[in-house]
This record gives structure tokens, sequence and C-alpha cells, in this order.
């Protein structure tokens, strides 16, 4: 199956639609088959659940970032820093690899462990 990203203003993924492989055997061929489908002229861009295509799987909520051909989440945190070459938001500090679990504070741009039943 073909996922499509439905475009709106600034390029804000409103929706994500499939459409059989069989239809959308290039992007143009889904592109007119949903506006076919829905009697619109909207603008939608192919994603990928593997990505393979634009980075990252669109959600709705994303954004097009056309300069990178790439699908962007929100921004997490403004600490948070774009890996250009993922396409996707990072923490400013690693996240630590002892095993346990962690929440971010931005307040101190840090780690914070997550204590069970706290």
């Amino acid at each position: 199956m073909a996922h499509f990203a439905k475009l709106g203003v600034g390029n804000i993924i409103l929706t994500v639609e499939v459409v059989s492989n069989d239809i959308a055997t290039t992007e143009q061929e889904g592109v007119d088959f949903l506006n076919n489908l829905y009697n619109t002229r909207d603008v939608w861009k192919q994603t990928s659940y593997n990505n393979n295509i634009r980075k990252n799987f669109a959600g709705i909520g994303f954004k097009y970032d056309q300069a990178r051909d790439a699908f962007i989440a929100p921004k997490p945190y403004p600490s948070w820093i774009l890996n250009e070459d993922t396409c996707q938001w990072e923490a400013p500090v690693a996240y630590p690899t002892d095993g346990n679990n962690y929440t971010w504070n931005e307040d101190t741009t840090s780690w914070v462990e997550i204590v069970e039943g706290e």
C-alpha cells in the first residue's frame, strides 16, 4: 500500500491516506487518484513507513520541508536540534545508556531518571 500526506497551509500535514499499489504505481498517479476521489486539487506528497521516501513517515501536524524534501515532526522542546541527515529532533544531551528510563527536563536541559513509584 502507498501512503500519501495531504498538505495544508504552511505545508502542515492534515491527513494521511492509503492508496492501493495497483492504483498508485507512481506518486503522480496516487495524487491524481486522491484528487479525483475527493474532487479536489489538494497537494499530496507520498510518504513511507520504512522512511525510504522523504526521511520520515508523515503524521498529522508534521511539516513538509520542501528544501529538504522531508517530513519533519513538530519540535518537541525549544532546546532540541534538527539532525539534518535524519530530519529528526535530537536533545542537546545524549540519552543515557545505562539501561534506565529517562524523561527530558527542558528547564535543566537534561535527562531525569524515571523512578518507579514516584
